[in-house]
């Protein structure tokens, strides 16, 4: 994937927290933490896959890795505005790779709950996206995900922008996705309720590349109307409740103690 530096990149990047809103700010924090919440459960890929936040505000500004820092480096500060194109709208002197916002962009766009947007390429991930049957509904993470779960056939590098309309299409009102023979990805008002959803696919992607080490005629199955159950345990609302009010600020206090750095 091609990168590109920006033209008005400087030695040093400016004080970003003076020259951006409080509101972009918190999101920066947010979305900062995210990125190393990935690199934390180990979800990272060196630095390749993104995880995007849009921008509070009229316009279609949205945060992104610098595309040449891992995942436990980023800071707030360091996250690249960038427009709807990939293009950097502040001063900046990192890499950005407008290529890798294809995904992202399109559903940003057009998503109503797609403020944020997360894509891995964990080997659990992309293990579940290869199998034929996909994610399995035998343990309760992978009931709880697979309610919610949408899935998009790959189509090679998404460096093709017709490809937007298709995925746009396939995510429907869905807020997670399996992206056939690519990995995973996960949708939200708020980081927090877009990470929430990633956690429980990852979780239940890595279960189920487990228990199929059993042989899948050795698999015990959920009693006949509990994945529906469970569906109706599990509404978007809920999630996002649990992540907000509960799950998020508990991740935040974890990273303070543990990796603070997130919030410079």
């Amino acid at each position: 994937m091609a990168s590109v530096m920006n033209d008005q990149s400087a030695a040093t990047d400016m004080d970003v927290r003076k020259n951006v809103s409080e509101e972009e700010w918190a999101v920066r924090v947010d979305l900062a933490a995210a990125y190393r919440l990935v690199a934390m459960y180990g979800w990272d890929d060196l630095i390749f896959t993104h995880l995007s936040a849009r921008v509070p505000g009229p316009e279609h500004h949205f945060l992104i890795n610098p595309y040449d820092m891992m995942f436990e480096e980023i800071t707030a500060s360091s996250l690249v505005k960038i427009d709807v194109e990939g293009q950097p709208v502040l001063p900046t002197s990192h890499l950005v790779n407008p290529a890798g916002f294809v995904i992202h962009s399109a559903l940003h766009m057009n998503c109503a709950d797609a403020h944020a947007v997360m894509h891995l390429h964990t080997p659990d991930g992309q293990a579940v996206s290869a199998m034929r049957d996909g994610l399995l509904e035998h343990t309760q993470t992978g009931m709880i995900a697979r309610s919610d779960i949408a899935y998009h056939e790959y189509e090679g590098i998404a460096t093709d922008l017709e490809e937007r309309e298709r995925l746009v299409q396939d995510m429907g009102d869905k807020h997670a996705m399996i992206l056939r023979n690519h990995g995973t990805l996960a949708i939200g008002r708020t980081v927090a309720e877009c990470f929430l959803r990633l956690y429980f696919i990852e979780r239940a992607c890595e279960a189920q590349v487990k228990m199929l080490s059993a042989g899948r005629e050795n698999l015990n199955n959920p009693p006949q109307g509990t994945p529906e159950k469970v569906k109706s345990q599990t509404p978007a609302e809920g999630v996002a409740m649990l992540a907000n009010g509960l799950a998020w600020p508990a991740l935040l206090r974890k990273l303070d103690r543990v990796d603070p750095g997130f919030r410079e």
